[in-house]
């Protein structure tokens, strides 16, 4: 566990100042960290029982109770029904299909190890904007990637089997996750925007639900869960969707995507820390040197380490 020293002179507040980053935020921005972390844990426990396409339906769907009344009370029901299709296309690649890919994966891997893998999201999302919407790949784009996917070879080496029981074909559908994160990424620029964010995040938890719905009464587990797998289920769904897009579309109106994107750098911490504490998953060497490298590829690709580069304080 790393402890943050907050004292007068100590190395934090500089960089804070830097990130301009007030201690309110700061406290969301770990928060939001430790919620998404998290999810991977609570599919841990409730995939098996539920299955893949019933879990993430109750995820969706109830994300989308919760977030509705707050869409109502800003005056975004007309949007949400008026770019229908734009969202049920977001609403595809941003949570139906890489969430189903999740709790499908942690069946075979840890909570920790899928975690580690989420944070290759930006660099698929700023690969498929260069393919797809001719965004500019700069050269520490480039090189960011390449050390991203340096990272993922480091935490994969060795473990991917495609034979029985292996779990080869549970990292592809983590990374296939990340892929869809990235064309959601893409998709949300090309045709949404303009569009407020909470339109966008109930829109894609709603129409989500929408298309899952099928799916999930086919493969409705036959036995009931117990209550425990229950409350997990609930929890994934009010807490990992619901709270945690309110929390993150506040912190990225307070202070801006790029340090939001932030939350990027924590996740993977907070996966691999519940997972250990909870159903105790180990940490191994090799996942502490992937996901080290996956972030700093991140962190280059995106631009975020230049973003917090030391320089002098501002006022």
């Amino acid at each position: 566990m790393v402890i943050l020293s907050l004292r007068s002179g100590g190395s934090l507040l500089p960089f804070l100042d830097r990130l301009h980053v007030k201690s309110r935020d700061l406290a969301e921005l770990v928060l939001l960290a430790a919620i998404w972390g998290g999810s991977f844990l609570l599919m841990r426990i409730a995939a098996p029982d539920f299955g893949p396409f019933a879990l993430i339906e109750l995820r969706v769907g109830l994300a989308a109770l919760v977030l509705l009344p707050i869409l109502g009370m800003q005056g975004g029901m007309r949007l949400l029904f008026h770019r229908w299709m734009a969202l049920s296309a977001v609403g595809l690649t941003a949570s139906a299909l890489p969430f189903v890919l999740y709790a499908w994966a942690t069946l075979s891997v840890t909570a920790g190890f899928a975690s580690i893998v989420n944070a290759t999201t930006p660099m698929f999302t700023a690969l498929v904007a260069w393919a797809w919407l001719r965004d500019k790949l700069t050269p520490a784009t480039m090189v960011g990637m390449l050390v991203g996917i340096l990272g993922v070879v480091t935490l994969v080496w060795g473990k991917v089997s495609f034979k029985p029981g292996g779990s080869g074909w549970a990292v592809a559908a983590c990374l296939g996750a990340t892929l869809s994160y990235g064309v959601a990424g893409s998709l949300t620029k090309r045709y949404l925007t303009g569009v407020p964010p909470m339109v966008t995040a109930t829109g894609s938890q709603l129409y989500a639900a929408i298309l899952l719905l099928p799916l999930a009464l086919a493969y409705w587990p036959q036995q009931t869960p117990p209550a425990s797998v229950w409350a997990a289920a609930a929890l994934l769904a009010v807490a990992c969707s619901g709270l945690a897009y309110v929390l993150f579309f506040r912190l990225m109106a307070r202070v801006g995507p790029t340090r939001a994107v932030t939350v990027t750098f924590l996740i993977p911490v907070f996966g691999m820390l519940w997972g250990a504490l909870f159903l105790d998953e180990h940490i191994t060497l090799r996942m502490i040197a992937g996901c080290v490298v996956i972030l700093l590829g991140t962190g280059l690709a995106t631009g975020v380490l230049s973003t917090l580069r030391p320089g002098p304080p501002s006022r």
